[in-house]
């Protein structure tokens, strides 16, 4: 059975309209748990988006969905880098309070990444993680993945620079995937997408769900956003989840969109396309994967360490 997506589109930034479809009813009445892929288009104006991604929640929430992603820099995405450390707060200021407190309020569980996270020593550096928060149906942190992969290039001809490294600190390590109401989450970012040993390690610890909130450039996405997410849930057999930024955030930068979920055979099963904030709404068949994975046993046919390194 291919799944197909519900997409919410929003025609002014504040008003987010649902499009019903004719399986809406058996999505919401199904076994299966139900995951939000959200696409937003943020600003400097934190309360402004604090706005829209709560919509996008109770919206995902009142179709069924159990739990619900929001796109790396769901906070804000500021103007230069002085306004991007500026606006950055500790991982239990304002913001992260008041999205345990709706997910508390909803029993819903969030996927917020990145945030811009003060870093430890703040106050004699001034530098930020860029960290995946995951929230639980009662509002308390279970997990926190800081970005390890930084996005630090020059493509001149495609009028991309970013230099990440200049004010984010690398974050340390992996963390184990998560348990939640959808399957076993692994924790990603953006960037990190383009490192397959990320993916691989994940799986190998249980991941059956793999999550890349990002805001890819418009020059990157066009160019690779579909088949790398593709690729990740192929090689590893999980479903892929990437909510997305899209459009224009300020006059210097604008992001791709395509908000994606991708199943473990590698088809894509939500798309929020390149225009419009929104939501898809997927069904986690968890059967489809065991079935993927017991068809083409990969994870079996794998070999020991030494074979890939023997080339060292």
């Amino acid at each position: 059975m291919v799944l197909r997506s519900l997409l919410w589109r929003q025609v002014l930034l504040s008003k987010c309209h649902f499009f019903w479809s004719s399986d809406i009813a058996r999505r919401m009445a199904s076994s299966h748990p139900l995951a939000a892929v959200c696409q937003m288009t943020s600003t400097p104006d934190k309360e402004a988006n604090f706005k829209v991604g709560k919509h996008l929640i109770k919206q995902a929430m009142q179709s069924g969905a159990s739990m619900i992603f929001l796109p790396e820099g769901f906070d804000y995405i500021g103007s230069s880098q002085e306004e991007t450390l500026e606006l950055s707060e500790i991982l239990d200021g304002n913001i992260i309070s008041r999205y345990a407190h709706l997910a508390r309020k909803l029993n819903v569980w969030l996927s917020l990444g990145g945030f811009h996270e003060r870093g430890h020593d703040w106050e004699s550096d001034r530098r930020i993680y860029n960290s995946h928060v995951i929230i639980d149906g009662q509002g308390e942190i279970v997990s926190v993945y800081r970005k390890g992969h930084l996005f630090d290039v020059e493509l001149t001809e495609k009028g991309v620079s970013l230099k990440e490294s200049a004010f984010t600190i690398p974050g340390p390590s992996l963390v184990p995937p998560v348990q939640t109401p959808i399957g076993k989450v692994g924790l990603g970012i953006c960037y990190d997408l383009r490192f397959p040993e990320l993916s691989l390690a994940l799986q190998h610890h249980g991941a059956e769900v793999l999550t890349y909130p990002s805001a890819f450039t418009v020059a990157t996405g066009t160019a690779h956003w579909e088949v790398l997410l593709r690729a990740r849930a192929i090689e590893t057999q999980c479903f892929v989840l990437a909510a997305a930024q899209v459009g224009s955030h300020h006059a210097k930068r604008s992001s791709y969109g395509h908000a994606l979920a991708v199943d473990p055979w590698g088809v894509v099963i939500g798309d929020c396309g390149g225009a419009d904030v929104g939501v898809a709404l997927v069904e986690m068949d968890m059967q489809r994967l065991w079935k993927t994975r017991r068809d083409m046993p990969v994870q079996q046919h794998r070999r020991e360490k030494g074979y890939y390194s023997g080339l060292d």
